[in-house]
Order: C-alpha cells, then sequence, then structure tokens
C-alpha cells in the first residue's frame, strides 16, 4: 500500500549518509525494547525515514546500495546486557523435485536438553501406526551424528511404501546430515549435543528410489541449511509475502503492495460481454478488475465467481455500496472470493465502521467510496476503523470532462500521515485526466467506459498503463526466483 512521503536524496553518497544517520537511530530505538545487540530492518529503516518500504526497495536499487554493506557501517547497539542464550531451537524446511517422487522436509534441530531433545525422545517412544518414526542410518549400523529421527508424513499402509522410507529416504536423509557436518554447516562441536527431527514426504505413487533418494538428500541439506542460517528473514517474509504463488494451490493471492493501479470498472449488467471485456484486457500486474454495481445488482455477488473462469488470478473488487448492513454484505462478498469491497461513504460511521472492520478481519480489503461526500476529510475522522482505500469520486451524471477534486490527495495524505492507505480517483478518468491524478499522487485510476466500450479494448488499456514509467513496469519483471 502507499506509504508517506519523503524527498528522495539526489545522490547515491547523499542516500548512503541519511541511510546510515537513520539505521543509528532505528537501532538505538529497537535497542531500548529488545534486551540483545541489535540493528535496525528494512520495515524499521523505512519507518524511520518516513516512507514505505517498497519505496525504499527502490531507492536501494535505483542507487545501486547494498544494504547489508550499509548495515556494516555501523555499530550494534546494546542498552543491557544480552540475555543467557537457552537451548537451541531451530526450524528448516524445503522443498525440491517434481512429480510423484518430490520432496518435502520439515526438520527441527537443537540440543538434546532442550525443546527438540524432548520431541527426538517422545517420536521414539510414542509410536503411531502408519507413521513410526525411524532413525536415519546411512547404512545399517552407521547413523549419523547429530542422530536423527526420521518422521513419515504420509501414512504407510504397506510393504512397498515401507521400502521407500527404510531404503532411499533414510539413506538420503542421513548422508545429508552427515555431508552438513563434514562441510561445517552443522558445527562439528554440536554432533554429539545435538539431535534432528525430520518429517519426510513420500507420495504412495513414488516409484523412482534415485529420484527418491536424490530429493530428499538436497531437500535435508537445504532445510539444514536454512535452519542454521534462520531463514527466511523478516525482510525476504514481507518483501515475498504478497507476491508468491503457490505452487499446488494452483492460483495467486494478489496484494495492492506497489501502486499504481489501473482499476476496471465492468458496470455493464450483461455477463458474456463483460467476459468478452475481461479476455481482451492486456496482461499486467498493474491492472485491477472491479466487478461493477449494477453487474452485482442482476446477478449477485456470485458473478465474482463467473468472472474467475475467465481470469483466476485478478486482483477483484466487489463494488457493492453499502449503505446498511456492513457485516452482512462483507461476508457474502467474501465467500464468493471477493479481494476487496466497497461501501458507500454517505453511509453512517458505524455502518462503515462494521464494514471495514469485518473486511480486515476477513482479510481482505475494505474501502470507502466517497461520491456525494462533500468533506471526505471529516468523515474519515469520524471513523474508528480506517479504511484501506479511499475512493474520490465524481458520479456519472456529474461528470464534466474535467479534472476536479484532486487537490484532496494531498489533503488527504497531509490530514492522514500515520495512516496507510491507497487513495483512487474515479469518475469520467481519460488519460490526460489520469496522467494529472498520477503526478498529484493518486495510487489507483478507476477507469469505466473509456476501456468497457473502446473498439479496441487492449489499446483503450495501454493508453492507461504507457502514462508513466512506473505504469509501464510490471512489478516483478526482473525477478528471477531461484528457489
Amino acid at each position: 500500500m502507499s506509504g508517506r512521503d519523503a524527498k528522495k536524496p539526489e545522490t547515491r553518497e547523499e542516500f548512503i549518509k541519511i541511510l546510515i544517520e537513520n539505521a543509528k537511530k532505528a537501532a538505538e530505538t529497537k535497542a531500548h525494547v529488545k534486551p540483545k545487540p541489535t540493528k535496525p530492518t528494512i520495515s524499521a529503516l523505512a519507518k524511520t525515514l518516513n516512507i514505505h518500504r517498497d519505496t525504499l526497495y527502490t531507492w536501494l536499487k535505483e542507487f545501486n546500495v547494498d544494504f547489508k554493506e550499509v548495515l556494516n557501517q555501523m555499530p550494534t547497539f546494546n542498552t543491557v546486557e544480552a540475555a543467557e542464550e537457552g537451548p537451541t531451537y531451530l526450524i528448516g524446511e524445503a522443498l525440491l523435485g517434481e512429480g510423484n517422487e518430490v520432496a518435502h522436509i520439515d526438520l527441527l534441530i537443537g540440543d538434546k536438553d532442550g525443546p527438540v531433545g524432548k520431541a527426538f525422545a517422545m517420536g521414539m517412544t510414542n509410536l503411531s501406526a502408519g507413521h513410526t518414526p525411524l532413525l536415519a542410518v546411512i547404512r545399517p549400523n552407521l547413523p549419523p551424528k547429530p542422530h536423527t529421527l526420521l518422521v513419515p508424513k504420509v501414512t504407510v499402509k504397506n510393504m512397498e511404501d515401507t521400502g521407500k522410507i527404510f531404503g532411499p529416504a533414510q539413506a538420503a536423509v542421513a548422508k545429508a546430515v552427515a555431508d552438513c557436518v563434514e562441510e561445517e554447516i552443522i558445527p562439528k562441536d554440536k554432533a554429539d549435543d545435538w539431535v534432528i527431527v525430520c518429517s519426510v514426504f513420500i507420495h504412495p505413487q513414488a516409484s523412482d528410489f534415485r529420484k527418491i533418494y536424490q530429493y530428499n538428500y538436497g531437500a535435508t541439506k537445504l532445510a539444514l541449511q536454512r535452519a542454521l542460517k534462520k531463514y527466511p528473514s523478516i525482510e525476504k517474509i514481507l518483501y515475498d509475502k504478497d507476491r508468491s504463488k503457490h505452487p499446488i494451490m494452483g492460483f495467486k493471492v494478489p496484494r495492492l503492495w506497489r501502486p499504481p493501479y489501473l482499476q476496471i470498472s465492468l458496470d455493464a449488467p450483461e455477463l458474456e460481454k463483460t467476459k468478452k471485456v475481461i479476455a481482451q484486457i492486456p496482461g499486467s500486474d498493474r491492472i485491477i478488475i472491479e466487478v461493477g454495481t449494477p453487474l452485482i445488482k442482476r446477478y449477485g455477488t456470485r458473478v465474482i465467481n463467473e468472472l474467475r473462469q475467465t481470469a483466476k488470478d485478478a486482483f477483484m473488487v466487489a463494488d457493492l455500496k453499502t449503505l446498511d448492513v456492513g457485516k452482512v454484505e462483507v461476508d457474502i462478498a467474501y465467500e464468493d472470493t471477493a479481494d476487496a469491497v466497497v461501501a458507500a461513504g454517505l453511509a453512517p460511521p458505524e455502518t462503515l465502521d462494521a464494514f471495514v472492520h469485518e473486511a480486515k478481519r476477513l482479510g481482505i480489503y475494505g474501502v470507502v467510496d466517497m461520491l456525494n461526500v462533500d468533506d471526505p476529510v471529516g468523515k474519515l475522522k469520524q471513523l474508528k476503523e480506517f479504511p484501506d482505500m479511499v475512493i474520490l469520486h465524481r458520479g456519472i451524471d456529474q461528470e464534466t470532462g474535467r479534472s476536479s477534486g484532486l487537490e484532496r490527495i494531498q489533503l488527504l495524505r497531509q490530514t492522514f500521515p500515520d495512516k496507510r492507505f491507497l487513495i483512487a480517483v474515479a469518475g469520467g478518468i481519460v488519460p490526460e485526466t489520469a496522467k494529472e491524478a498520477l503526478e498529484k499522487g493518486a495510487d489507483v485510476i478507476i477507469v469505466g467506459r473509456y476501456v468497457t466500450q473502446s473498439k479496441d479494448i487492449e489499446r483503450a488499456v495501454r493508453d492507461f498503463l504507457e502514462l508513466t514509467p512506473k505504469m509501464r513496469e510490471d512489478i516483478d519483471l526482473f525477478r528471477v526466483h531461484v528457489e
């Protein structure tokens, strides 16, 4: 989402200087609440700089600055003595391979006299039918150290399943542990002090023993490396959480983490025509699909599921224009897979609070449309629950072809500097007014008839996508995923 704005440095040297100064402030602040040596995270530094973390990532990339190098130039702050460390308790996970032989490893590694040691002993002594734990061995009579307990995730139903576990899987995990000690991924002086509990997935239809060995060896070794490095970092989790697509789930759940966006309002109450419009929209990370009020009134919120047959990965906004029973309407749209829901700003504050609260509780966006609201700032001040997006909107019957109300964008930012929210503009938007809105700080441009009634829908959409360098850029265009 859009964060607060700060002046961008002009040179790389100025940027590094600002980073170091603010990194020290962030670290000092963190040290007062964390009783051990500490350095700031990307999120903490962005907060100190009064910008969104994605803006900081962009600046780091533009100025070719390595965040870790900046941290190495500053001292570690510590206001109180570090507490004595307890037993080692580390967690690792890895997925490798393909097909039925794919390997998925979850493991714990830590001290025998700590939680991991207790789990190891409990596993050895509390057997479960179909999930009997066994010691990993490189070959019979040769277990690795740290001693490793292998636990089957999938129920072992017959001797064929047993052979896969007691053969290639067992050997692969044991060999990976031994190699990690030899390569000092696991400290040699901890080989007798630590134990490992390793959960192993073997598909019932897996048949290639060599692949079972190869994939489980690689997954175990990677999981151990990650455990010892405490992977992933909080920065990586926050960076990837809204960009990732789970391979088994088969679809992506988009989030609006890096504006600007183009929201295409599908208002015509004709389902097949709407599907044809969606099919002609060019692919872009910058596009949001709005399921318009007339479409929902004719077909109900179930139309969202219908439209997902054409655009399953799209971020879909249900324009409910809710005026009452906010919680109920959010629940209805949520059950039909809406990613965001829109309430009318004319609704009572109590309704809007219930609406936004329920949306956030369910993990979707709560949006307030300020159509016909004379004082959007005053309305927002009445709310206990601040929306994820505010729409500055002129109605169709009020449109004049001229931009108006765009000065309210900065007014909202200045009035609510501590809130994280998107600002959208709507109402007769054409490329010229869209560019002006983006320059004034709009996060989302909402367009209807210019696109949906165009004879060339793809060209009409590109008229907006090519307005600015950011709009032209697919969000992760240069990102290479190597995990």
